[in-house]
């Protein structure tokens, strides 16, 4: 018994990576996963507005650089209002006549749930969660973000568990930038006057 585990093991082991993952996937109806780096740009439909998103299996919910984050009741329901200033991350391509800190991005979304977020040595903090689409490696996906001002991180924007897990993705956590299509985007110029 211990032999025929033993050659099983050293079978599997000998396959090229994807051999085993390719026969599991003809079976199911899931699309084959897409590799992504750990750190990948990611453009906000509504804008056009390109931004850095690492890639973080740590985290279930994806979060977006938010300030100014006030609930508020439309009609019957319960919205959000938030800023995206874009001189907090000097992400998006400039030809130099604008600069980041003078454009200030406005959003009102629907509250799709509020979550309590946990924080080591500091209070727990309640954070609205909204969906918003979003292209990453040219293909245009949705997913829930909270809102959190990500002022003093390197990345603007996180995503999570629940993104990679809707949308099939893996992550290579020794590489970033390895998406092999991109996505659209507005130069900062316009962008400024999108929201003039």
């Amino acid at each position: 018994m211990k032999l025929l585990t033993s050659l099983a093991l050293a079978f599997s082991l000998a396959l090229p990576a994807g051999a085993a993952f390719a026969e599991a996937s003809e079976d199911s109806d899931k699309p084959v996963p897409e590799t992504l780096g750990f750190v990948e740009w990611l453009v906000m439909n509504d804008t056009s507005v390109r931004l850095k998103a690492r890639l973080d299996t740590g985290a279930k919910t994806s979060s977006l650089h938010a300030v100014n984050v006030e609930g508020f009741k439309k009609g019957e329901e319960e919205w959000v209002k938030f800023q995206l200033p874009l001189g907090d991350h000097e992400d998006q391509p400039s030809e130099g006549t604008i600069e980041h800190e003078d454009v200030i991005l406005e959003f009102e979304r629907p509250v799709h749930r509020t979550v309590l977020i946990k924080r080591k040595s500091a209070p727990s903090q309640r954070r609205y969660v909204v969906k918003m689409d979003f292209c990453i490696a040219g293909t245009v996906h949705e997913t829930q973000f909270s809102l959190t001002d990500r002022g003093n991180f390197k990345y603007p924007v996180l995503l999570g568990r629940r993104f990679m897990r809707d949308d099939n993705i893996l992550i290579d956590s020794a590489d970033s930038f390895i998406a092999e299509r991109e996505c659209e985007y507005n130069t900062l110029e316009e962008i400024a006057a999108q929201v003039d």
